[in-house]
């Protein structure tokens, strides 16, 4: 069997994860690898096992590479994202799609002018029990949706010595929590509910104004730790913890709060979605349970088990009940989809997998949440 050849440009937190889940599909070879300097891409490469290393130009130009990774810091998904497709080549990227919403709607376009399988790396849908709650959702068992409450809560942000790029708006953004993770939980919400949030309302808080930066490098969630000397002053003005109010399509309302300074939660998104007939929960920490609540009979707690599930959660489950499945699952059944499209040649009409599309949807939704902190009101989407 011939096989898809991809190449992944960067090699931060994300990058090497993207890597060891496509190397679990059969009909993928992750072939090349991109830094960038030519001489960090080579040790990279050999560190992690890739037989070529380029320059991103370099990277563009082989023939046989056929998939592009970007897991890059923020500014450089819409520069890199449209220099691959214009390049010929399909394309994953980490969200934000981009640092705007121009530029996202660019790719948007630029996306399905070439025809070519364009995705954004929302993985946490590919837990299987959030496709089951959607399923169940789709299927009626919720009922009308009554109320959301959800959180995504960390603490790799906790002391004022904990830095990393996507404190700099200059590459992340302007909005760093409801951006980074907040991204991620909004677009759970909506792809579980099937609803659209319409307006929101948003506080947002710095718990450290000032934040100390090493002047050597530490790479993301490594704990080290460097002496007094070792730290500038950096002014920090995106936000540590944000509360926001929403209000969704059918009428009904919701609360999120999202926080990298939340000591002890190391990596949590929680939803609480209940309806006319049952209450769904979730927490990702604990991802092959999810908690069913009833008013006139017992609660119940459903286990991830492929005998258990509709048959659209089954179509994401790799191992039976009781052999868990986690965060880097996640990122292998999206790409088995993605690759599934590749496959075939061109994009689907209507994707099972997030796309650009839905990375401009998820931008936009930020955007506002971002503009009703700094108007202090609700704002429309």
């Amino acid at each position: 069997m011939s096989k898809i050849k991809v190449g992944i440009v960067g090699t931060g937190f994300i990058g090497p994860a993207h890597i060891e889940a496509l190397r679990r599909l059969p009909n993928v070879e992750v072939a090349a690898l991109c830094e960038v300097t030519i001489e960090l891409a080579e040790a990279k490469a050999k560190q992690l096992g890739i037989p070529r290393w380029y320059t991103f130009d370099e990277l563009l130009k082989q023939e046989d590479i056929q998939s592009v990774h970007i897991c890059t810091p923020n500014f450089l998904h819409y520069s890199q994202s449209k220099a691959a497709l214009l390049a010929g080549k399909h394309v994953v990227c980490e969200k934000p799609l981009a640092k705007d919403l121009h530029e996202a709607e660019e790719l948007v376009a630029l996306a399905k002018e070439s025809g070519k399988v364009n995705a954004v790396h929302f993985n946490l849908r590919y837990y299987p029990l959030v496709r089951q709650m959607k399923t169940m959702r789709e299927k009626g068992d919720l009922g009308e949706i009554y109320s959301i409450i959800g959180s995504y809560l960390q603490d790799w942000l906790f002391y004022a010595t904990d830095y990393n790029w996507r404190l700099e708006p200059d590459k992340s953004g302007d909005s760093r929590a409801i951006a980074d993770i907040g991204s991620h939980l909004m677009d759970i919400i909506e792809y579980i509910t099937g609803l659209k949030t319409t307006e929101v309302m948003a506080d947002f808080n710095t718990v450290h104004p000032i934040r100390k930066k090493p002047l050597k490098p530490v790479e993301t969630y490594s704990g080290k730790m460097l002496n007094p000397e070792d730290y500038a002053d950096v002014q920090i003005n995106t936000e540590d913890t944000a509360h926001v109010l929403l209000r969704f399509s059918n009428g009904n309302k919701g609360t999120i709060t999202v926080s990298q300074v939340s000591a002890g939660r190391k990596n949590q998104l929680k939803l609480e979605i209940s309806g006319s007939n049952k209450t769904f929960a979730f927490n990702s920490e604990r991802p092959n349970e999810v908690w069913i609540g009833n008013r006139d009979q017992a609660n119940q707690v459903l286990m991830k088990d492929p005998s258990l599930v509709y048959p659209e959660a089954r179509d994401i489950i790799t191992f039976p009940g009781g052999h868990n499945e986690g965060f880097p699952d996640t990122s292998k059944q999206l790409f088995k989809e993605v690759y599934a499209a590749i496959e075939a040649g061109k994009q689907p009409e209507n994707p099972t997998f997030p796309t650009f599309a839905d990375g401009y949807r998820e931008l936009l939704i930020c955007e506002k949440i971002l503009e009703s902190t700094r108007k202090q009101a609700w704002v429309k989407i």
